[in-house]
């Protein structure tokens, strides 16, 4: 079957990314890659990615290399998710925050439900289309003023890595394209399946959308004090009680220095990030084994179903039964 003739292959969700003149490579080479890895079990592909423009041909990047694309935005109208990232004409844009004739005339394409996503200042083509209004969102933290002032009625919250309100979302960066990209696949498909994708691009499997953007030590300082040995016996030991005054004590520190210092090091503190990686596992149970939710729970260090229940419910929006059942 043509990829031209507009066509979706059976099973396989559409990812169209929508380039304009400007293009960060890096960004256009993230979606290709990352939803291009996710197989199903049987090795099938789970994902068809197709690029297009404002018009057939060739797209210039911000580098000294050009981009040649074969569709224009009619493909836009047989996507199941749109991927927008951003380009150099974001870094000024129009002072009314309207969307220009021509970028109107191609998301006019885009069918309602339609997923729509956007990297960095990516964001502000979403807002000028009026998707974001009212809604969450997030943008590189150095637009931040600029995109407040063009889209008050957006809740800006430039903190955090990445955004998910209804069928929208934004990424603030380049790497956090990364971690939106791996988010959306453990949506569509499950944990096991976005961590495998991870593993094959070697980038780590998930950081939640509500870490810090900007990590104030992202590397150890120079006494060599860091909290990732802290972090390794945690995950060796999810299914047991962590108190911060152990994971402290195990570095030689203080716990208001592990703490700040954690956070640091990682955006979180060290109980949100034990919260996340205990979540992660369970969800990895749930995915790749028949243990009973009792199990589970324990396993990843809940302690009781009804805890594991709650936790689920309140990041994921489902039951571990209803898990299961959705991505076995």
């Amino acid at each position: 079957m043509s990829e031209s003739s507009g066509e979706r292959p059976a099973r396989r969700h559409r990812v169209v990314v929508f380039v304009r003149d400007g293009l960060l490579p890096i960004e256009f080479g993230i979606v290709h890659r990352l939803f291009g890895e996710a197989r199903s079990r049987d090795g099938e592909p789970l994902y068809e990615v197709l690029t297009c423009a404002l018009e057939p041909g060739i797209v210039r990047t911000d580098t000294d290399v050009t981009l040649s694309v074969e569709h224009g935005p009619a493909l836009l109208g047989t996507a199941d998710t749109v991927v927008v990232p951003a380009s150099d004409q974001d870094y000024e844009p129009p002072e009314d925050g309207g969307l220009p004739r021509h970028l109107a005339d191609a998301f006019a394409h885009i069918r309602p439900g339609t997923r729509v996503a956007s990297i960095c200042t990516g964001s502000f083509v979403l807002a000028a289309a009026g998707l974001l209004e009212n809604r969450r969102a997030t943008t590189h933290w150095k637009s931040a003023d600029a995109f407040r002032r063009l889209y008050p009625d957006v809740h800006l919250d430039p903190g955090v890595l990445y955004t998910h309100d209804g069928t929208v979302l934004t990424a603030a960066g380049v790497a956090s394209g990364i971690d939106l990209c791996l988010y959306m696949i453990r949506v569509d498909h499950g944990a096991s399946v976005a961590n495998e994708v991870a593993r094959g691009t070697v980038v780590p499997p998930h950081r939640s959308g509500g870490q810090a953007q900007f990590v104030t030590a992202p590397v150890p300082e120079a006494d060599g004090a860091s909290t990732s040995g802290a972090r390794a016996r945690a995950l060796a030991r999810l299914d047991q009680p962590l108190s911060l005054r152990e994971l402290a004590a195990g570095e030689s520190m203080s716990v208001r220095t592990f703490t700040r210092r954690f956070r640091a090091e990682t955006g979180m503190s060290p109980t949100q990030w034990i919260l996340e990686q205990r979540i992660t596992r369970a969800r990895e149970l749930l995915e790749n084994t028949d243990l009973p939710v009792d199990d589970v729970a324990g396993a990843a260090g809940f302690g009781t179903a009804t805890s594991l229940r709650q936790h689920l419910a309140r990041t994921v929006g489902v039951s571990p039964s209803a898990y299961r059942a959705t991505f076995r």
